[in-house]
């Protein structure tokens, strides 16, 4: 991972906010089954409203770190963002069988799971460190993590994923801005992980 890439680890930004402008965007019968957040369901921000992308077809890009390899060709996402570089992303992904939706949760939970390990291996000006927030009770279940990276030149970034599923369909959102753990709005984005659940259908 370049220095150039490392940057890119915080609150996802307006690049990955963009991504799902122009071309891909799905119908608008697709995009009500699954539905995806809407940007009031995110965690607050003290001095910004969100705002949203459309719901698109395919891999977000760029890739969110650590389970971005994991997405499929079939992953629909949606990504948002604040004024104040804050960003946050959606993706969803309908597999043929529960046991492969099942499968596939449990992939991306290992990848965040390693998370951190893997940032470090990847490049060395990188410090990250990683928690586990716990399975919330919605649907079959989801899972919340926090990951705070802190690189050589000073940037230092906070972000929190949750892996979701409602039988066939497994939901991961990312939220994610400059700052540490004491800055994670865990409470929040629990709130925002059981909403993004519940309203896959």
């Amino acid at each position: 991972m370049s220095v150039r890439m490392s940057r890119g680890l915080c609150a996802l930004g307006a690049a990955v906010a963009m991504a799902g402008v122009g071309a891909g965007a799905v119908p608008a019968a697709a995009a009500d089954s699954p539905r995806f957040l809407a940007p009031s369901e995110l965690p607050p921000h003290a001095s910004s409203a969100w705002t949203a992308g459309p719901v698109t077809a395919g891999q977000p890009d760029p890739l969110p770190m650590c389970v971005g390899e994991a997405l499929p060709s079939i992953s629909v996402h949606r990504a948002y963002r604040t004024d104040y570089d804050t960003g946050a992303l959606q993706v969803t992904v309908v597999e043929r069988s529960e046991q492969r939706a099942k499968d596939f949760a449990a992939l991306m939970r290992k990848d965040l799971a390693g998370c951190a390990k893997k940032l470090m291996q990847q490049d060395p000006e990188i410090t990250a460190t990683q928690k586990y927030y716990g399975k919330l009770n919605v649907e079959e279940g989801a899972h919340v993590y926090g990951i705070h990276t802190e690189a050589t030149w000073g940037a230092s970034d906070i972000n929190l994923f949750s892996v979701g599923r409602d039988g066939n369909t497994v939901t991961l959102v990312q939220w994610g801005q400059m700052g540490n753990f004491a800055h994670a709005q865990v409470a929040d984005f629990k709130s925002t992980t059981i909403k993004a659940v519940k309203k896959l259908y």
